[in-house]
């Protein structure tokens, strides 16, 4: 048996590649699992160590050739102590804040192999490293939540299925529920639920709204009723929705008074005594596109039925994305529904598959990362802004930092030419450090653009233990295919520096891979004081946490009793207005849920160039950008390129069709991507996914169809700093011409050509 981020399952080699067979005891199994069979593959793999050619021959230093030298082949006895060196130069010559310690927690599944984890134990047992803080999934939302809330809980421990599908009359869901998304889950998914619950809650009578320019944002068996509102103006037709409740006397004023503070300043803010300008649904409608009257007849729904406010993580992945999360708060505060089941609000339904589940509670068998001396974390979002602007000051969550003077970059476990924005502004960042370090299986963008290339396992490489804070299992992960190459697990390769740079002791503890697992095991079996040992555990595969997700209400001992069981705001309650953002004196983020018009949407100015709204949203055939390569990714490219959706009429105004491959572009870059005409899409949107492999000629043009050298790289505000890739304004054309071959998947000029 063996576990990944979109399901559990067994695996064995056979005639005809990897055999995968989904965990039998999951009825709703992820069809990611089609992309393990390139797993079995040599195509695209790391064989070996590789230095690039210019830092080998030329030392450390910034150079723009990064993602365009060449590289030269070394063994492992070569590699290990010349990185060793370049190490201890750097923690000599300039201290542990100018090393990042850069990853992304989706290498595995597993808790021992867990990328970030073991990078992080490295890098602090040589003195520390810069770390990063929040995500490029959730970077706005988490951080206003502790404003608003006093913590994540509408995103840790919001209502869970069961009571969903029992007691709510009224999904009403901005951004949708992705069925797409809810395949996947941090540390591991065995059972699949979220689709089921939506059905269950369908089966009993429930209704649902859809809010998004993307009609499958919602799954059609849910029969919803389709708002298709102008990209990024969900705030505003939230806004318009409170005026009416407000304005009709359906707001409930006793949990307002009771349960909230500042509901005064939104109110005033709403019925326009602010700033003159009335938040009505006539006003909204010029807005997000949605008429008056259908905002008028949704308000009146909400407040006669038990309705649950959602908000997808993708509303917060956008310029002033804190808003609208608080404003789907404070829509459902003024509902009064909050803490009573089936009522509320929610952020994240459908964003992962452990949304809704509810938390095992305890600790994971999971490595400790051990001590970081060094303070100050970058937001991640952020990362180009750090390397390109070192000693610049910049703004976060009321704080005013100043960003590091980083001179080496080690990442493992992760891709951030897939993660970041302007890609071709990342590409400047990336030549700015002295030396850059990757393990990475696969020839991904991240590893051409490093000076040194490791050659790390993958997950079916090695034995682990998977674990999820949301799931109902602990899996024994066992070793199925022989390594690749010369592939290395990254403990060992950590462990081979650290006896290199004398720190073996306090990096490995000096155990083994097989002792951690069983160390690791032993240390949560007490602590969860479960019977079972090690063995016991190995040869079974799994151990039961539980048989189903509990029944858990959200805000419910809150309502129950405010003074007994208040917030952890300084008022003890919600605040839909906070003195603390006020006090910050931002902008672009005031102190209570406002219309803030972005920079780039189908409103502004710089429509007039670029007319079409790209919704950057994440992919329905992979996770991220992992194993693009695979079966079920590359069957749904468009002539070997990413597809891109456009609506049927916008199609024919350019002269276009379906199959064709188009320019995709704006100011800051284009791509290639294979067109599809849908109805499904408002027209003035075009949808392009995600994660489809960086591959850009030579004039900086990505051939496959990678989004983000079209997205721009600013943060939400200064609150949050979070990260802002959902959304962009662009032009498409038809690609004249035979258009180029697409290289992604080929080792750069250099490197060895997998089988």
């Amino acid at each position: 048996m063996h576990s990944s981020h979109f399901g559990a399952f067994t695996a064995a080699p056979g005639d005809d590649g990897l055999e995968v067979r989904p965990y039998a005891g999951d009825a709703d199994p992820s069809p990611l699992l089609g992309n393990l069979d390139v797993a079995a593959t040599g195509r695209a793999r790391v064989d070996r160590p590789y230095v690039r050619r210019g830092w080998l021959e030329d030392g450390p230093g910034p150079d723009p050739r990064r993602g365009r030298d060449e590289f030269v082949p070394m063994d492992w006895q070569d590699v290990v102590p010349l990185l060793a060196r370049e190490l201890r130069r750097v923690y000599a010559t300039h201290g542990p804040a100018a090393v990042f310690g850069g990853s992304y927690g989706w290498g595995s599944a597993g808790r021992f192999h867990h990328a970030q984890s073991q990078v992080h134990r490295f890098l602090g047992s040589l003195g520390g490293y810069t770390g990063s803080v929040e995500t490029y999934s959730l970077g706005a939302g988490r951080i206003l939540l502790q404003h608003v809330v006093g913590s994540d809980a509408p995103v840790s421990a919001p209502t869970t299925w069961p009571v969903l599908a029992e007691h709510t009359e009224l999904f009403v869901c901005f951004g949708g529920m992705p069925p797409k998304n809810g395949s996947v889950n941090s540390g591991g998914v065995t059972r699949h639920r979220t689709a089921g619950a939506l059905r269950e809650a369908r089966r009993r009578g429930a209704r649902f709204v859809l809010v998004s320019p993307i009609r499958d944002d919602l799954a059609g068996e849910l029969d919803a009723e389709w708002l298709p509102v102008v990209p990024a103006t969900d705030t505003a037709l939230m806004l318009a929705l409170a005026y009416v409740l407000e304005r009709d006397g359906l707001a409930d004023g006793e949990f307002l008074r009771r349960y909230c503070v500042g509901y005064d300043r939104v109110r005033a803010y709403l019925v326009g005594e602010e700033d003159g300008v009335a938040k009505s649904p006539a006003w909204a409608a010029q807005v997000c596109g949605v008429p008056a009257e259908e905002i008028e007849r949704l308000a009146h729904r909400m407040a006669g039925h038990r309705t649950l406010v959602t908000a997808t993580w993708s509303l917060q992945r956008a310029r002033y994305g804190e808003q609208p999360v608080w404003m789907g708060l404070a829509l459902a505060a003024m509902l009064g529904q909050l803490g009573v089941p089936g009522g509320g609000f929610g952020h994240g339904y459908g964003a992962l598959a452990g949304v809704g589940n509810g938390r095992v509670p305890g600790p994971l068998p999971t490595l400790p990362r051990g001590r970081n001396p060094v303070g100050a974390p970058i937001p991640v979002a952020r990362v180009a802004d750090a390397l390109l602007h070192p000693g610049e000051p910049y703004e976060f969550d009321g704080e005013r930092r100043t960003y590091p003077d980083l001179r080496l970059v080690y990442w493992c476990g992760g891709n951030p030419f897939h993660h970041h924005q302007d890609l071709t502004r990342l590409r400047r960042a990336f030549a700015r450090p002295e030396t850059v370090v990757v393990h990475d299986p696969f020839w991904t963008a991240s590893a051409r653009h490093a000076d040194v290339v490791l050659p790390s396992t993958i997950t079916l490489e090695r034995d682990d233990i998977g674990a999820a804070r949301e799931d109902d299992l602990v899996v024994a992960m066992h070793r199925t295919l022989p390594r690749y190459g010369e592939a290395r697990d990254d403990y060992e390769i950590f462990a081979a520096l650290a006896g290199e740079l004398g720190v073996a002791d306090a990096f490995t503890e000096g155990r083994t891979t097989e002792q951690w697992l069983r160390h690791l095991f032993d240390r949560w079996r007490r602590s969860a004081d479960r019977p079972e040992d090690f063995d016991a555990f190995w040869s079974a595969g799994e151990i039961a946490l539980r048989a189903e997700p509990p029944r858990h209400v959200l805000f419910e001992r809150f309502r129950a009793d405010p003074d007994a069981h208040p917030l952890r705001t300084p008022s003890g309650r919600i605040e839909l207005w906070s003195s603390t953002v006020a006090g910050f004196g931002y902008d672009d983020c005031p102190g209570h849920p406002v219309w803030l018009e972005p920079e780039e949407w189908l409103g502004a100015p710089a429509a007039a160039r670029y007319p079409l709204h790209l919704v950057a949203n994440n992919p329905a055939t992979r996770l991220h950008s992992q194993l693009d390569h695979g079966g079920y990714s590359a069957a749904s490219k468009v002539r070997g390129r990413e597809p891109v959706r456009m609506h049927p009429d916008d199609a024919a105004a350019r002269g276009l069709r379906d199959g064709d491959v188009v320019r995709v572009f704006n100011d800051r870059g284009a791509c290639l991507a294979g067109l599809v005409c849908s109805t499904a899409l408002r027209r003035g949107v075009v949808q392009l996914s995600t994660g489809a492999w960086y591959d850009p000629d030579a004039d900086g043009v990505c051939v496959h169809g990678n989004p983000n050298v079209l997205t721009r790289d600013v943060g939400t505000s200064r609150l949050a700093q979070g990260c802002t890739g959902q959304h962009a304004l662009v032009q498409v054309e038809r690609y004249p011409g035979d258009p180029p071959p697409v290289t992604a998947y080929d080792p750069p000029p250099g490197a060895a050509s997998g089988t």
